[in-house]
């Protein structure tokens, strides 16, 4: 079980990663991350028992190649559609001759500032590429993604499939259920992991009886806006009170 972190803040980082999450979403696309801020929150984390999962903006090899770079072993792809372009996130990961990953391992955190005599011969076996699919374009080339070696697991992103569906704003919507569930089937039983973000309880408990490996259950910035203002009505309330 997973949390989202947008709070781009490395001390809710270091709360978080004692938690009991397995695995804290360090969020690159939506959140107002940069290269440093992700590093310093994979850095306090790593004291931790959580395990620190990369979302990039986007799939850019030169983005990819920073933040492997960085130290970033687990990296969760945004809006991919097509075989072709998890072929060159795989590319993108990996070292040449096989890749394109350029190499700049002596300047690298990932390396242990070329502490790893093999780091370059062992990166690849480190890293595991997740791809998001999240509309209708990538679920209808989903078989094709998930026969791309090098492929780890395929995320599904609800909120932008319902949209694309045309149910904006309602992930929940029963149309989006089934085609969220029959993603989660065939990516299961494609031997890869299948993972999602869900603050519907049901669906969370629907997608691990499916066999899901990765499931986040919370988002950091939801959980301190909805605890803030509670916060704050009830302080208002005792003065109601008072009056």
């Amino acid at each position: 079980m997973g949390c989202w972190l947008g709070l781009a803040d490395p001390y809710l980082a270091e709360v978080s990663a004692h938690a009991g999450f397995d695995w804290l979403l360090i969020d690159g696309e939506h959140a107002p991350n940069d290269l440093r801020s992700i590093i310093a929150q994979m850095q306090v984390i790593a004291a931790g028992k959580s395990h620190p999962v990369v979302r990039p903006v986007i799939g850019e090899t030169w983005m990819i190649k920073q933040l492997l770079d960085a130290g970033a072993q687990t990296l969760l792809v945004p809006m991919v559609e097509s075989a072709e372009q998890a072929r060159e996130l795989v590319a993108a990961v990996t070292y040449p001759p096989h890749g394109v990953r350029g190499v700049g391992s002596a300047l690298a955190r990932a390396s242990g500032f070329a502490g790893i005599p093999d780091y370059l011969t062992t990166a690849r076996d480190e890293i595991c590429l997740l791809v998001q699919v999240e509309n209708r374009k990538g679920i209808a080339a989903l078989d094709d993604i998930l026969d791309v070696d090098g492929v780890d697991g395929v995320f599904i992103g609800p909120s932008d499939l319902a949209a694309d569906m045309g149910h904006i704003g309602n992930p929940g919507h029963p149309d989006v259920e089934i085609a969220v569930l029959d993603a989660m089937n065939k990516i299961v039983a494609s031997n890869k992991a299948g993972g999602i973000l869900t603050l519907q309880p049901g669906m969370q408990k629907k997608c691990l009886e499916l066999g899901a490996t990765f499931v986040a259950s919370a988002v950091d910035v939801t959980l301190f806006a909805a605890a803030i203002r509670k916060s704050a009505q009830e302080a208002r309330a005792l003065l109601v009170s008072d009056n």
